[in-house]
C-alpha cells in the first residue's frame, strides 16, 4: 500500500531521468552566465567597495531588463512548447514573431533608461547611502556602455528559449560557453590592463560584457541559418503575423508581465531600501552575496524550464489526464530538488572569502549571512516557481497575477517600508522576514492549482487562429 502511494505522489526514475535531461542543460547554461556575472564581480571586486558598488546598482536595471524580456519568452514559449507538441511550424514561428517584435519595445525601453536617464535612476537605488555620490558616479559610467549590449541580449536570449522550449537545450549551452571564456578574457585584458591594453576599470568591464554578447548574438544567428529550426523565421515574416493570435498571447503574456514585473519592481524597492542602511559596504556585501547564490538560484531556470517542456508538450498532444499526474510528480520531486540545491548553497559559503578577499570585512560578513538565509530558503523556492510553471504550462497566467499582486502589494511593500522607517533592522534581517511571505505565495498558489485552470490543449484551441 504504501508503495502505491508512493507511486501517485512521485513519478519513475524514468520521468525524472527525462526530466533532468531538460534541466541540468539548462542549469548549466544558467551557471555559465551566472560564472560571467561572478567573475565580473571577483575582477570588480579588486578596485574596492565602492567600485565593485557602482556597477552592482547597474545590475538592478540590467535585472529589471531581464525580467522583462523572460516574462515576454515566457509568454510565447507557452505557446511555442504546445505548437511544438502539436508539430505546428507556423504557430511556432507566430511565437517567434511575437517575442521579436516585444523585444523591440523592451530594448526601446531598456535604452531610454541607460542612455537617457541613468543617473537619475540608479540614484534611487542608494537613496540615504552615505557614499551614494561615488557609488553613482562608477555606476553611471558603467551604464552608459553597458545600454549598448541590450540589442544583443536580446536576440540571444529570444533565441535561446525557443530552443529550450522545443526540448533542444544542448546548444544554448555550448554558446553560452564560448561567451563566457570570450567575457573572462576581456575582463582580465581591459579592467586591469594587461596584454598591452589601457587600465580601464569598470569601463573595461563594461566593454568585455559587450564583446561577449556580440558574439554570442552572432553565434546564435549563425546556428538558427545552418539549423533552420521549425521556429525559425525570415525578415519578412515579421510582417505576415496573425494579428489575432498575437492578441491572444498578448492576453495571457500581460498577466506574466504584470505579475513578474511587479515582482521586480518590488525586488527594486526592496533592494534600495537595503542599500540606504549604511555605506558601500553594505551594497557591496548584498550584492556579493546575490552574486554567490545565483551558482545554486540555476536551479530556478531548471525546474521551470523541465515542467514547461513536459507539461506544455503533454497538453499540447491532447493528453490531459497524463498531464494531471506528471503535474503531481513534478511539483513533489521540486521538493527533494529544492532540499538539495539548499545543501549545494550551503557549500557556497566556502566561495565568500576566496571570490570577495578584496572586500571590506563588513562586506564579506553581510555576504555570508545572505547567501546562508537564501539557501535555507531553496525548497520553498523551487517549488514555488514549480507551480508557477505548472500554471502557465497551461496558459493559466492569471494565477501569478493574483498571487505576485495580492502578495506584493498588501504584504511586501507594506512590510519592507515598515521595517526600512520605523525599525533599526539590518539588511539582512529585513531580507529574511519579508521572504516569509514566499510561504504565503505557496498556499494560494496550491489552492488556486486545485482548479485546474490549466489543463488545457492550448494548440487545438488556437489551430483556427493559425491557418
Amino acid at each position: 500500500m504504501k508503495t502505491k502511494n508512493l507511486n501517485l505522489h512521485f513519478g519513475p526514475a524514468s520521468f525524472y531521468a527525462d526530466a533532468l535531461w531538460i534541466a541540468i542543460p539548462v542549469m548549466a547554461q544558467a551557471l555559465i552566465q551566472t560564472m560571467v556575472s561572478l567573475i565580473d564581480n571577483f575582477m570588480v571586486s579588486g578596485l574596492g567597495d565602492v567600485k565593485m558598488s557602482g556597477v552592482n546598482i547597474t545590475g538592478q536595471i540590467i535585472f529589471c531588463f531581464m525580467v522583462f524580456l523572460n516574462t515576454i519568452c515566457i509568454a510565447g514559449g507557452i505557446y511555442m512548447t504546445q505548437f511544438s507538441g502539436a508539430k505546428d511550424k507556423k504557430g511556432m514561428q507566430q511565437a517567434f514573431c511575437f517575442k521579436i517584435m516585444m523585444g523591440i519595445i523592451a530594448i526601446a525601453l531598456y535604452k531610454f533608461v541607460c542612455l537617457g536617464i541613468p543617473r537619475q535612476v540608479l540614484g534611487l537605488m542608494v537613496k540615504g547611502n552615505v557614499q551614494a555620490d561615488q557609488i553613482l558616479d562608477q555606476g553611471e559610467s558603467y551604464i552608459r556602455l553597458i545600454g549598448w549590449a541590450g540589442i544583443p541580449m536580446m536576440i540571444s536570449t529570444v533565441i535561446a528559449s525557443s530552443f529550450r522550449e522545443i526540448g533542444q537545450v544542448k546548444a544554448p549551452l555550448v554558446i553560452s560557453i564560448i561567451a563566457t571564456l570570450v567575457n573572462t578574457f576581456f575582463n582580465w585584458v581591459l579592467i586591469y590592463g594587461n596584454m598591452g591594453f589601457a587600465r580601464l576599470e569598470v569601463r573595461g568591464a563594461a566593454i568585455a560584457t559587450i564583446i561577449a554578447r556580440l558574439v554570442e548574438m552572432v553565434t546564435f544567428i549563425v546556428y538558427v541559418l545552418v539549423k533552420k529550426p521549425d521556429f525559425a523565421i525570415g525578415i519578412l515574416d515579421l510582417f505576415k503575423v496573425n494579428f489575432k493570435l498575437m492578441a491572444e498571447i498578448l492576453r495571457k503574456g500581460g498577466m506574466v508581465l504584470f505579475s513578474e514585473m511587479l515582482w521586480a519592481f518590488c525586488e527594486t524597492v526592496t533592494t534600495a531600501l537595503y542599500n540606504g542602511r549604511g555605506g558601500a559596504d553594505v551594497v557591496s556585501g548584498m550584492s556579493a552575496s546575490f552574486a554567490i547564490a545565483n551558482l545554486f538560484f540555476v536551479a530556478f531556470g531548471g525546474i521551470t524550464t523541465a515542467t514547461s517542456v513536459i507539461l506544455g508538450q503533454t497538453l499540447g498532444q491532447g493528453r490531459l489526464e497524463e498531464a494531471r499526474q506528471k503535474k503531481s510528480w513534478l511539483l513533489n520531486g521540486a521538493i527533494v530538488f529544492g532540499c538539495i540545491m539548499a545543501l549545494l548553497g550551503m557549500l557556497t559559503l566556502l566561495l565568500v572569502p576566496v571570490v570577495f578577499s578584496n572586500l571590506s570585512y563588513d562586506s564579506r560578513h553581510i555576504c555570508s549571512m545572505m547567501v546562508f538565509a537564501m539557501a535555507l530558503y531553496m525548497p520553498a523556492w523551487v517549488y514555488v516557481n514549480a507551480q508557477f510553471a505548472v500554471s502557465r504550462a497551461g496558459g493559466d497566467t492569471a494565477m501569478g497575477m493574483c498571487v505576485d499582486g495580492i502578495t506584493n502589494i498588501f504584504m511586501v511593500l507594506p512590510g519592507i517600508f515598515f521595517m526600512a522607517y520605523c525599525t533599526s533592522a539590518g539588511p539582512v534581517f529585513m531580507y529574511v522576514m519579508i521572504k516569509t511571505v514566499d510561504f504565503v505565495k505557496i498556499a494560494i498558489a496550491a489552492v488556486w492549482l486545485k482548479k485546474e485552470k490549466w489543463l488545457k490543449n492550448l494548440a487545438v484551441e488556437n489551430t483556427q487562429a493559425v491557418v
